[in-house]
């Protein structure tokens, strides 16, 4: 079966500005894989860990440009749990998109497209799946990678602060991610600890949530 046949099981393909990461505010197209092996308790996209779509990724690649814009960002749930993703990405970069991929650090990145700029969220303490994290996929980074930390209380602070230190992140990455987890923690006190520390690391606020509240396809 060619790859562009391959069925992938999609929750939501939508067009929205992105709200995360270096592009944020740019309008990208967001491809939303069902399923995930993790349970962070923060999540707010549960309503992707089942259900879906099957659909063939030539025809997902043709509802992508339906919305003409050259940034696209697959994620989910978890997008990686199903191995059809790595063709995806291929794909969509053959097509001659900027593409991202948003994962945790629960899945190898060894296959992902080296063309792919890959959004790896590191699993606080306060995330309740910490012990979920593959540290063996910090030494695939690349200078085009970014990492994100989600910040829950000041013991998520603290932690995040000393796996920069420990991996060198930033002399790995493009972009280290700090960012307070929408319900539990006031960004205000997140900016403050971070001028505090003089860290060189990005404060990241979710602008889709800010401009539409916590809902789907935003």
């Amino acid at each position: 079966m060619r790859a562009s046949r391959l069925n992938l099981r999609i929750s939501e393909i939508f067009y929205s500005l992105q709200g995360e990461a270096r592009t944020s505010g740019i309008p990208t197209t967001f491809v939303r894989l069902t399923g995930c092996p993790l349970r962070c308790q923060y999540c707010d996209t549960d309503y992707a860990f089942h259900g879906g779509e099957q659909i063939a990724i030539d025809d997902i690649v043709a509802t992508v440009e339906e919305h003409e814009t050259p940034f696209v960002t697959v994620t989910g749930g978890e997008p990686l749990a199903q191995p059809g993703c790595i063709s995806l990405m291929s794909e969509l970069c053959d097509a001659g998109y900027t593409v991202s991929l948003e994962t945790s650090n629960a899945v190898d990145i060894s296959a992902v497209d080296p063309r792919v700029s890959v959004v790896l969220d590191l699993k606080t303490p306060g995330s309740a799946e910490v012990h979920r994290n593959l540290y063996d996929n910090i030494a695939l980074l690349k200078d085009i990678d970014q990492v994100k930390f989600v910040i829950c209380d000041r013991q998520d602070y603290e932690w995040s602060r000393f796996k920069l230190a420990e991996y060198d992140l930033q002399s790995r990455v493009s972009e280290v991610l700090f960012s307070p987890s929408y319900t539990q923690l006031e960004p205000r006190n997140l900016a403050e600890w971070i001028l505090e520390d003089r860290l060189t690391v990005r404060l990241q606020l979710q602008l889709h949530k800010l401009l539409w509240g916590d809902k789907p396809g935003v």
